[in-house]
Order: structure tokens, then sequence, then C-alpha cells
């Protein structure tokens, strides 16, 4: 009562238990309940004199509200209260209606208590050691609310990229468009900026995902890392992009014969057509020709296993050629083949002879002939002919390459020389005729000097003279009929003959004729 603060006055309160115990200008309610709510109004007195009901003031009393525990940022909410180690998250109690009022707060993380008092607190650079559920509560007076729920905060350790390529195909050209994306499991909507490299230079994108369209000096080893808030990813591993660029290697045989046998040595080797001055290394199929080290070439000591095709490429940085291709036959071990014109060196002449390896090859084939005389080295020759006077025992083989790869020897034939000595074949007693049951004697004769003979007999009979000097028919018989004719082989040289004599002709008759 506005100016009659000194008069000596006594107050009245609606509702009527305000004035028990006694009445005074102003009412405490301590411990205020829902049934100190309602409508409060005063009149004043002073004697007898009493002033107008005050206007009726009325006053709510609501259970304190229930706090909510929220995190900032907002991707905090959406996956569950994850963030990572080394991010910055805010903790907010927050009590609906509550704004203006004068509250202090209570915090819990778990069941242990933690200092702030303000409705938010700020954790920066989070570790794992602040993981833990949440929960908060305010108190205004001698008033709290209840506790919040529990909001739990997980501090993760950052994942670690993984970078793909678009397509994954192992053979990316020139032209082609590839997109290289950073994969990070389980967040992908999470608001991340990304950082690339390749080999050791950082690349300008931002984005996790972006497209190029290939040249050669986009070949190399892409990684990434992504950053969110404060916090980075570890390094993702290296994809490797290799471009294969429009060259096309050559594969060549060394030797470039036509035709390649079990055991020989023979280079495969691959040429980059003006790529000689360039740093290239180079990938063989089958895979078994990338051990050892690769190199432009490889030596192969050839078996059956090694035949069939031989694939190359060149590598250089991040950058590949296309396949070449070439196929390796393989043939079992040749035999040379020896042919002669004749077998018997005619008096002042000569005999050729002839060594080939698989005839049908070509000029090309390389090959060089090892010529043999009675077992001993006789001569080399590259044409493979040869023309003899001497008698004896020839052989021969073929052999080609570094080292020298040799064909199996060829058959042996043999030469004679044939001498002036010309042997004559006579019958004893000299009947051309003889009857059945008669007995005769065929005999090669060799005149000149003291020279000893072993004797060779042809004859078209049944019956073949032994190689004696003579041969003793006893009671002759049809078989015996035919043509005799001999030769001789000196005793001394074995590869010394006389021409065959004449035939002399021998008919044994059934019958004696008689003429009357």
């Amino acid at each position: 009562d506005s100016g009659r603060e000194g008069a000596q006055w006594t107050y009245e309160w609606r509702p009527a238990k305000l004035n028990t115990p006694q009445t005074s200008r102003e009412y405490r309610i301590s411990g205020a309940t829902k049934s100190d709510g309602g409508g409060y109004s005063c009149i004043g007195r002073r004697g007898s004199f009493y002033t107008q009901w005050s206007k009726s003031i009325t006053l709510t009393v609501s259970s304190p509200p229930k706090p909510t525990v929220t995190l900032q940022p907002s991707w905090t909410q959406i996956y569950s209260g994850e963030i990572y180690s080394g991010e910055t998250v805010t903790v907010r109690c927050e009590i609906q209606g509550g704004e203006g009022a004068q509250w202090t707060y209570e915090w819990r993380r778990g069941q242990v208590n933690i200092r702030p008092t303000s409705s938010e607190y700020t954790i920066s650079r989070a570790t794992e050691s602040d993981s833990g559920g949440y929960s908060c509560r305010g108190r205004r007076g001698s008033s709290w609310t209840e506790w919040s729920d529990i909001t739990t905060l997980n501090v993760l350790s950052p994942p670690k990229p993984t970078v793909t390529l678009q397509p994954s195909w192992t053979q990316i050209y020139s032209g082609d468009r590839v997109t290289v994306r950073c994969e990070i499991q389980g967040v992908e909507r999470a608001q991340w900026t990304y950082e690339w490299r390749r080999g050791q230079s950082s690349i300008h994108p931002t984005s996790s995902v972006y497209t190029i369209r290939v040249t050669e000096s986009d070949g190399g080893g892409y990684s990434c890392r992504a950053t969110r808030s404060s916090s980075w990813t570890e390094w993702s591993d290296i994809t490797t992009l290799r471009v294969t660029v429009p060259i096309e290697p050559t594969v060549t045989l060394q030797p470039s014969w036509p035709q390649i046998y079990r055991g020989e040595t023979v280079t495969v080797r691959c040429e980059i057509q003006g790529g000689e001055g360039a740093q290239w290394t180079y990938e063989w199929r089958p895979a078994k020709l990338n051990t050892p080290p690769t190199s432009n070439e490889y030596r192969i000591t050839v078996t059956e296993s090694d035949r069939g095709g031989y694939s190359c490429r060149g590598r250089r940085d991040y950058s590949l050629t296309y396949w070449s291709n070439i196929r390796l036959t393989v043939s079992s071990k040749p035999k040379a083949e020896l042919r002669a014109d004749r077998t018997a060196v005619p008096v002042g002449g000569s005999v050729t002879l002839t060594c080939s390896v698989n005839p049908s090859s070509s000029s090309s084939s390389g090959w060089k002939y090892y010529w043999y005389r009675d077992g001993k080295s006789y001569k080399l020759v590259t044409n493979g002919q040869i023309s003899v006077s001497e008698g004896g025992v020839y052989s021969c083989r073929g052999g080609r390459g570094e080292p020298v790869y040799y064909t199996e020897d060829s058959e042996s034939v043999r030469i004679d020389t044939t001498v002036s000595n010309r042997p004559v074949v006579t019958l004893y007693p000299n009947w051309s005729e003889i009857y059945r049951g008669e007995t005769i004697t065929v005999r090669c004769e060799i005149h000149g000097g003291d020279t000893e003979w072993d004797y060779e007999w042809e004859t078209n009979s049944t019956i073949k003279p032994p190689n004696q000097t003579e041969y003793r028919i006893r009671s002759a018989s049809s078989s015996n009929s035919g043509n005799y004719r001999c030769k001789g082989r000196m005793k001394s040289s074995q590869h010394q003959t006389t021409e065959w004599s004449d035939s002399v002709t021998l008919t044994v008759s059934d019958s004696k004729s008689y003429l009357l």
C-alpha cells in the first residue's frame, strides 16, 4: 500500500489458510507443492478501516522439467554419439521452457560427477577417455530437476580409408575415364573433406570421388586421408593405377632358326622400338620367366615343356605397353642323314657324300657339318657336301649355336676305293654245263702282285658261295645254276677292293643226252 508504509496495517489473505498462524504483509511458502497453486489476493485493515481486495494473482506450481542432453555438431546425433579422437564436441543440457530461469547444472559421466555447472561444455581434442554415458540435472533455488536420460558419447580412433578405382580393370588405357574413390567404411554421410596424394605429391581434389581421363602422367600410387573438425584419419594404403600406352614391343628368338630342337639354347628377346633410352623393365608370360628379376631377354636351354606361347610387355614407372607374343616350337633331337652317290671310288675318281639335317629346312637353319672317318674327326664344312677319294667308314653330324648344339650321328656309310686288279671267275673243269650229281669248282682269281685278298661272291643261284677264293660244288643240283661273279678286298686295307668280275654262267641239267 504505497504511501502508507508507516501505518499500522494488518493484512488478510485469500485463500484463508494464509491467515494462519498470523497475517503479515508477505507470506513465504517453503517447499511449494501443487496444492499451493491457485489465486492469491489480499486486503489491508487499520483499526476499523478496510481497503478493497487486491486483484488476484495466480501461482502455478509445476513439477521440475526433465532435462535433455544433446551433442553438437549434428553428425554426432546421426551416428549415435560417435566422434573420432581429436575432434571437438559440445555437450549441452537443455531444460524445456526453462531458458530464462537462473539454473545451475550438475553433470555425470557414468556414475561419476564431473565439474561443469553451466548448461554446456566443450571437449576439445576428444580422446577415448571422454567416452561414456552423459546425464545432467538442473537446480533453481532449492529445487532440482530429475536426471536426464543418458546420452552416449563414443570416441573412436579415426578409420583408415580405402582407395578404389572404377573400373577396376587390370589394364587401363590412355584416354579411358577412371573414377578414383576414397571410401571410409560406415561413415559415408559424415562431413569429411579429403586430401589426396599420387606418390609423394599432393593433388588437388578435396571430395571423396573424382574422375580423370587417363594419360600416361596419371599413372602412380594413389592414397587419401580425410579430416572432419580437427581430426584426421591415417593415410590409406596405396592403390596403383597403371596406364597401358599404345606401344607394342616385338618378341624375337635368337637365333631365329625356323625350327628349335630339344637341348638347344635360345634367347627370347623383348624389343621396344624407340625405347632404347627409357628405363624399361619387362614382364614375361609364362610367369616363370619373371624369376629371377626381369630384363629384356631370357635365355633358355629348351625342353619339350618350354614349347608354347611367350609374351612380354614393358613397364616404366606406372606405364605399361601392350603385350606382344611369339610361339616357340620344340622338336625332338634330330639325327643327321648321310647320302653317298656311290659306295666305291673308281680308279682316279671320287665319291660325293652329302650330310643334311631335316632336309626340308631352309638354308637359314644355321647348321655346320662335322665329318668323321673311321671314328675320327675328318672335316668341318658349312654346306654339308664333301668329295672323298679315300676309302673308309664315314659318318657326320650337324652342329649350330653357341654353345654348339649337336645332332645325333648319322648312320655310317662304307666307302671303298677301287684297285686296278681285276678278278676273273673260272670253272674247273671248264664246262659251262654240267649234270646233276657232278662235281665242279668255281674259282675267283686275282692277278698281280703278292696281295692277300678276302673274297666276296654275288650270284642269283639259290645257294650263295662262301667268301673264299673258290667254291667246290659236290653233287651239283639245279639250286647251283646261275650267274657267278666275285671281287676281292685287300686284307691289308679293308677299304680297297677290286671291281666286280665279269659273270660266268653255270647250268646244272637233270640228265645227260646221248647222241646216236
